[in-house]
C-alpha cells in the first residue's frame, strides 16, 4: 500500500465518506485515502425511530466497504497519533502515512466513567440508551409498566443535543397507547437552562410538554448512577427550577439529589477519541482547535476538521456536517491549485429533527446565534413554518432524510 496520499481522511463516517465524495467528484485523479477500522457505517439519525419500535435497526446498517466513495483508498486500521509539523499520522497496524492535507472527522466516543455507576447500568435492566442500543430501548419502552420515567443527559457535549427528549415525547405517546401512562410520571431531568435554544422551537416545545404533562427539571447535573437501587444522582447548578412539578420519589445524600426511577434513558457522556484528546491539534476542552468559520486548523494551515470532533460552538449533528464539507472541500481545493483559502465561510447551522409523536414532527434548524434558519426547500413540501408539529416532516424524518443520507449525502451530492 502507497503511504502518501494527496488528501488524507481520518473516520469513515457520514463526515469523512462526505468530504471523500465530494473532493473525488471534482477530480476523479486525487489521491484520497480513509482511515477506519470499523467493518459497518450506521445511519444513526434513525436510531431514534428504531428505540420507539417504528424503524428496523438492520436497515440503518450497511458494510463499511459499500460506502467508500470510488477512487479512494480505505486504510481499514485504527489512528494513533500525529505529527503535524512532518504531515504524518501513525497508524496501529499500517505504520506512518503521510498527507499534503489532512481531514480530521473521527466523531467522538463515550466515556461513561465520567458517569459512576453508568457504565454497570446501561443497556441492561431499564437502563437505555438510543445512542448505544437503540433496540434496547425499544425493548425497556414495551415492558415498562408505570412509574418514574426519567430521562436524562450529561454536562458533555453530545450528538444532536434534541434526541435525549425525542425518545421521551416517543415514549410518552407509547406509554398512551400501552394502558400505562396514568400510573406514570415523565421526567426530564437536563443539565441545561432551557428546553431548547431557538426561541421558536422552544416556544411549540413548552406547548408540548404541556399537553403531555411532563416533569422538566433544569440544572440537573447527572454525577453518578445507582444501577441496583435505580437511583440517578444529581448536583444541583445556580440555575436550577421546574415546570410541571410532579411528587416523585427522592432522596439526599449531602448535596446530592437521587431520583428514583423505574426506566431511565440517557446520553452517554461523550468525549473526542484518546488519540485526539493526546494530540497536539486540541483546544482547552480536547476538541480539534479550528476556526469556526474555515474549519481549518488554527496552528496546521494544512489540516481540516469537520463533525463530531471539532471544537465548534454548534450542535454536533449530520445536518452540521452537510453545511461543513463544502466549506472544507472548497478550502482544501483552493489552496492546492492557488494557496488560497476559499469564499465559503460556515455559519454554525446545525439542524434537530425533534420527533414529538408519532406522525409529528418539528424541525429546529439554527446558527451559531441560535436564530431560527428554516430551510427555503421545505415550502416545497407545502411546510410554512418548520418550528410547529407536522405530519409532513416526520415522513421527511423517516422516509426523505434516510433516502438523501444513503443516496445523495455520502456520495457527495449537493442536497
Amino acid at each position: 500500500m502507497d503511504k502518501h496520499f494527496e488528501i488524507l481522511i481520518i473516520g469513515g463516517g457520514t463526515a469523512g465518506i462526505m468530504t471523500a465524495a465530494t473532493l473525488l467528484n471534482a477530480d476523479r485523479k486525487l489521491k484520497v485515502g480513509i482511515i477506519e477500522p470499523a467493518e459497518t457505517h450506521y445511519y444513526q439519525p434513525a436510531w431514534t425511530l428504531v428505540g420507539a419500535g417504528t424503524f428496523s435497526y438492520k436497515k440503518t446498517a450497511r458494510p463499511m466497504a459499500s460506502v467508500i466513495p470510488k477512487g479512494a483508498t480505505w486504510i481499514q486500521d485504527a489512528a494513533t497519533g500525529f505529527d503535524p509539523e512532518n504531515n504524518t499520522v501513525t497508524t496501529q497496524s499500517k505504520g506512518a502515512l503521510t498527507y499534503d492535507y489532512l481531514v480530521v472527522a473521527p466523531g467522538l466516543v463515550y466515556d461513561n466513567s465520567l458517569v459512576p455507576g453508568l457504565g454497570d447500568a446501561l443497556d441492561k435492566g431499564v437502563v437505555c440508551s438510543n445512542y448505544t442500543d437503540p433496540e434496547h430501548t425499544w425493548e425497556v419502552v414495551r415492558n415498562f409498566k408505570g412509574g418514574t420515567a426519567l430521562f436524562t443527559q450529561p454536562t458533555t457535549p453530545i450528538k444532536c443535543g434534541g434526541a435525549p427528549q425525542k425518545i421521551m415525547y416517543l415514549a410518552e405517546s407509547y406509554f398512551r397507547k400501552s394502558g400505562v401512562r396514568s400510573k406514570t410520571d415523565v421526567v426530564f431531568a437536563t443539565p441545561g437552562t432551557v428546553i431548547f435554544g431557538v426561541p421558536e422551537i422552544k416556544k411549540t416545545l413548552l406547548e408540548i410538554v404541556d399537553r403531555k404533562d411532563i416533569n422538566l427539571r433544569f440544572g440537573y447535573k447527572l454525577v453518578k448512577v445507582d444501577g441496583p437501587n435505580q437511583i440517578a444522582w444529581y448536583e444541583f447548578a445556580d440555575h436550577m427550577r421546574e415546570h410541571n412539578h410532579k411528587h416523585i420519589k427522592t432522596e439526599t445524600d449531602g448535596n446530592l439529589t437521587g431520583i428514583h426511577y423505574d426506566m431511565m434513558h440517557t446520553a452517554p457522556p461523550s468525549v473526542a477519541p484518546e488519540f485526539i484528546q493526546n494530540s497536539p491539534l486540541v483546544n482547552a476542552s480536547k476538541w480539534v482547535d479550528v476556526d469556526k468559520h474555515t474549519l481549518q486548523h488554527t496552528k496546521y494551515p494544512n489540516i481540516f476538521s469537520l463533525g463530531d470532533v471539532a471544537g465548534l460552538p454548534t450542535a454536533k449533528t449530520g445536518a452540521a456536517i452537510r453545511k461543513q464539507v463544502p466549506v472544507v472541500v472548497d478550502n482544501i481545493q483552493l489552496l492546492r491549485s492557488r494557496n488560497i483559502l476559499g469564499n465559503k465561510a460556515y455559519n454554525g447551522y446545525s439542524s434537530c429533527p425533534l420527533v414529538t409523536d408519532y406522525g409529528k414532527m418539528v424541525l429546529a434548524e439554527f446558527d451559531y446565534d441560535n436564530n431560527f434558519t428554516p430551510d427555503p426547500k421545505l415550502k416545497q413540501m407545502l411546510i410554512s413554518d418548520s418550528s410547529k408539529e407536522h405530519w409532513r416532516l416526520w415522513m421527511l424524518k423517516k422516509y426523505g432524510l434516510p433516502y438523501l443520507y444513503w443516496n445523495k449525502m455520502l456520495k457527495g451530492k449537493e442536497v
